[in-house]
C-alpha cells in the first residue's frame, strides 16, 4: 500500500516570500528521511516552498480565477510531503510518530488510490492511467 504523508507545520500559512527551514531542522529532518530509505519504504519526498509563493486556480461556472498567495484565511497548509510503501495504515502511523516534527505540527497520513481499489467501470475510464503517472505515452 502507498501512503501519503503531508506535513502541515505550524505558521508556513503567514510565511513570507522565500522562507527556508532552519538548518538544525533540516539535519534532523534528513536522519528521518535517511531511516526511511534504508528502511526501503521510500518512493518519494519534496518540500515545498510558502504558500506566498504560490497561486489557487478556482472554478465556478466552469470559468478559473487565479488567486496569488498568500491565501486569506488559511489556517493549515502543505509544507511537504513523503510517499511511502508500507504493509498497513498503522504502519504509516508509526513512520509518521518517528518523524522530528516541532510542537503543534501536523503530518495527515492519507492511502493513494490503486487502480484495483476501483470498480471495472472506472478502471475502464480510467485506462492508460498507469502509463501516464510513469510518464509514457
Amino acid at each position: 500500500m502507498r501512503f501519503m504523508m503531508l506535513v502541515i507545520p505550524k505558521g508556513y500559512e503567514n510565511a513570507a516570500p522565500g522562507t527556508m527551514p532552519d538548518a538544525k531542522a533540516v539535519e534532523k529532518m534528513m536522519k528521518y528521511n535517511e531511516e526511511l530509505q534504508k528502511a526501503g519504504v521510500l518512493l518519494a519526498l519534496d518540500g515545498l516552498h510558502p504558500p506566498s509563493m504560490g497561486a489557487r486556480v478556482s472554478f465556478s461556472g466552469g470559468r478559473p480565477t487565479v488567486t496569488d498567495g498568500p491565501f486569506i484565511e488559511t489556517k493549515e497548509v502543505l509544507g511537504g510531503y513523503w510517499m511511502i510503501r508500507v504493509d498497513s495504515k498503522e504502519e504509516a502511523i508509526a513512520w509518521a510518530s518517528r518523524c522530528p516534527m516541532a510542537d503543534n505540527e501536523i503530518i495527515e497520513i492519507r492511502q493513494v488510490q490503486e487502480m484495483a481499489d476501483f470498480p471495472p467501470d472506472v478502471q475502464k475510464a480510467a485506462e492508460g492511467f498507469s502509463a501516464m503517472q510513469q510518464g509514457q505515452s
